[in-house]
């Protein structure tokens, strides 16, 4: 599954009336937005698109994750996957094949697009050019990585009335990935044991 690559090695309905500003204000606008969540969890609904507009495969899952680093993405069968990080270390398990891949996390905004979400805000300045634009209760944020091995050319974050709404990701190709964030809750109590995982009996695993 594509999106999980990405996140292991690495839209809206309306159109909002730009507003544009000076980076530090996009900055400051974007930390503070996502520094309130110091917990999401909630499902997801994801879309890939190749570059002409086609529907590459669809899919839909749980997702929860905790600052700094903790996230677990979890996608429904019948393409279930399982990615895990405790904040070091990355599963990734596919329990069709009965196969983990074990990799150390890339704490790189530019490789690892979950991190953006639990990760360290401050380093959000160091890795992109950011913009944004608002219409009403919706602000799209457009970061584009300054680094020139990013795993996707351009990517927008989206928040209404202050929640994560939605994600798109666009690769050199043109290829897009959307997610939807649905039933979003913030800052609730979370099980840490979540973010661990324990490798199944019989399956393979592949340290990378």
């Amino acid at each position: 599954m594509r999106l999980i690559r990405m996140l292991l090695l690495a839209a809206l309905a309306c159109s909002p009336v730009f507003a544009h500003a000076d980076d530090e204000a996009a900055v400051k606008r974007l930390t503070g937005l996502l520094d309130r969540a110091q917990t999401l969890s909630g499902r997801f609904s994801q879309l890939t698109l190749d570059g002409s507009g086609t529907q590459l495969q669809e899919t839909s899952g749980q997702l929860a994750l905790k600052r700094p680093g903790l996230f677990r993405w979890h996608t429904d069968a019948p393409q279930e996957q399982l990615l895990v990080s405790n904040g070091q270390k990355v599963w990734l398990y596919d329990p069709d094949l009965m196969q983990v891949t074990i990799q150390t996390l890339d704490q790189r905004l530019t490789h690892t697009p979950a991190l953006l979400l639990s990760g360290d805000v401050s380093k959000i300045r160091e890795n992109f050019e950011i913009t944004f634009k608002e219409g009403g209760d919706v602000v799209d944020f457009i970061l584009k990585p300054k680094a020139k091995d990013s795993l996707f050319d351009n990517l927008r974050l989206s928040f209404r009335k202050g929640m994560i709404n939605d994600m798109q990701l666009i690769d050199s190709i043109g290829q897009r990935t959307n997610i939807l964030f649905l039933g979003v809750k913030m800052n609730e109590q979370l099980d840490p044991a979540q973010f661990d995982f324990q490798v199944p009996e019989g399956a393979d695993v592949i340290q990378e």
